[in-house]
């Protein structure tokens, strides 16, 4: 039996490990962008794929009641849309939210390409 099946399966599964790993990171780093996470509370922002970016947002209210929030920006050719919680519901973002988009993901980049630097000189 030959064992080169394993090895591109075992290959294949840590190369999917690192890349979740990284996008973890990222959504970390993103989450934190717009000020501290106030305690109890989980924020992500990130960048899925080239046309996909995802702001996610959990804690409890204060009736302890779990509470998330997850909104999915797509860009498209004519534009921005986002949905909300996994709903097919879409609508174009107004003027004002694509600004703050755009600049929430322009600051995404710097931060995200200065912790790789820093990863990379730490190395």
């Amino acid at each position: 039996m030959s064992i080169l099946p394993k090895i591109i399966r075992d290959e294949a599964t840590r190369q999917q490990e690192i890349k979740s790993e990284l996008l973890r990171r990222e959504a970390e780093i993103g989450g934190k962008l717009f000020g501290p996470v106030p305690k109890g509370h989980h924020r992500q922002f990130f960048c899925l794929d080239k046309h996909t970016w995802i702001w996610h947002e959990e804690w409890n209210d204060a009736q302890g009641i779990h509470r998330a929030v997850t909104t999915r920006y797509d860009i498209r050719p004519s534009g921005v849309i986002k949905s909300q919680d996994g709903q097919n519901t879409f609508r174009r973002l107004s003027q004002e939210e694509a600004t703050n988009l755009r600049n929430a993901m322009v600051m995404y980049g710097q931060h995200v390409d200065a912790y790789y630097v820093q990863q990379l000189q730490a190395a």
